[in-house]
């Protein structure tokens, strides 16, 4: 089960308040009874002092941590800027509570420790670089822990859509109607050319196995995804002719990244159903695919417009938001726009 953030909070500051509130009172068991010199009115001064500030140092030191450290990707960097903050936070701690004791001892006579200030202040730095680190520890386990938790989960879902999308791809990402067109038009192609028949059932069957077995992995290199495309249009090219016209602008070190199987043929079969084959004249599909900033970026673009009135069209292009989202978060992105009368669908996939 995963925490919402206000749960998240909950148990922070309870781990902190019986955290800091329990190392105190240790050290106050653990100290020997003759060393308890000093008045009561110290102790319990001193505690509640170094409770708050201890809470106070680690609560900014956690929010630090939260927003400019990478605990996903930790190298030496992440590492200088984890110790680099501990240390600010020993200091903090020691500077105020230290200042805020000091002014205590100033307004209470009995409290006469100005003496010990100077002896204390080394001891009290090494002492409170062990809390604060050892406290940073405890903070980035629990971290990897929660992390872990979520990751499970997200698998599990991840595990859960992967399934239904393999169904899907059976009731409807390789489209029934396409399929039997297909096998009509190919019939009627065996009267004109036995050969050309037979290449296009070998690749329509390449497309069956290919949506049986490639869907089962949650991404494969971009060539065997074209491949897979241009069986496609080959097939459609059958019925629409002249109508479609194909165009790649495939960048070389694009082929070998990842990207999930269907996803791109997806984006095409969009294109072709309900754009180009909607249009009298047709018209033309583009694929582009080229790396930027460590990024696969997909384009598929096709003439037409943007078609309002077809649900089928947004349940396929909502199908490939989810499985991005699911596969990368919000490292991917996927956009669907009209632009000069041409329909842009782009796909951004991280590929680090």
């Amino acid at each position: 089960m995963q925490l919402s953030g206000k749960k998240r909070n909950l148990v922070f500051y309870t781990l902190q308040v019986f955290g800091w509130g329990g190392l105190f009172l240790f050290s106050y068991v653990v100290t020997p009874k003759e060393s308890l010199d000093k008045p009561a009115s110290h102790y319990i001064i001193s505690f509640g002092i170094n409770f708050i500030f201890g809470i106070l140092s680690t609560s900014l030191l956690r929010e630090y941590v939260k927003k400019y450290v990478r605990l996903d990707d930790i190298n030496f960097k992440e590492i200088i800027k984890l110790i680099l903050s501990g240390l600010v936070c020993v200091l903090f701690y020691i500077m105020v509570a230290y200042l805020v004791l000091f002014v205590f001892y100033l307004f209470i006579p009995e409290l006469d420790l100005k003496k010990d200030f100077s002896e204390k202040i080394l001891l009290s730095f090494f002492g409170t670089s062990i809390i604060v680190y050892g406290w940073l520890l405890c903070y980035i386990f629990i971290k990897l822990v929660f992390k872990l938790n979520t990751e499970k989960i997200e698998r599990l879902e991840l595990n859960s859509n992967l399934k239904e999308s393999q169904l899907n791809t059976l009731k409807g990402q390789i489209n029934p109607h396409f399929m039997f067109n297909s096998l009509n038009n190919i019939r009627g192609l065996m009267l004109e050319d036995v050969e050309k028949s037979r290449e296009m059932l070998t690749r329509l069957s390449d497309m069956l196995r290919y949506s049986l077995t490639k869907n089962d992995l949650n991404a494969i290199e971009l060539e065997e995804e074209i491949e897979m495309v241009e069986n496609y249009i080959l097939l459609s090219k059958i019925q629409l002719e002249n109508r479609l016209t194909f165009k790649t602008n495939i960048a070389p070190e694009a082929l070998k990244a990842k990207t999930p199987p269907m996803v791109v043929q997806m984006l095409v079969e969009n294109a072709v159903k309900h754009g180009i084959s909607e249009l009298k004249k047709g018209g033309v599909i583009v694929l582009n695919a080229f790396i930027e900033n460590r990024n696969l970026h997909l384009e598929v673009i096709n003439t037409g417009k943007i078609s309002e009135k077809n649900s089928t069209t947004k349940l396929g292009l909502n199908n490939i938001q989810k499985r991005l989202s699911l596969l990368y978060g919000d490292k991917a992105v996927f956009s669907l726009e009209e632009i000069n009368n041409e329909v842009v669908a782009t796909i951004i996939i991280p590929q680090s």
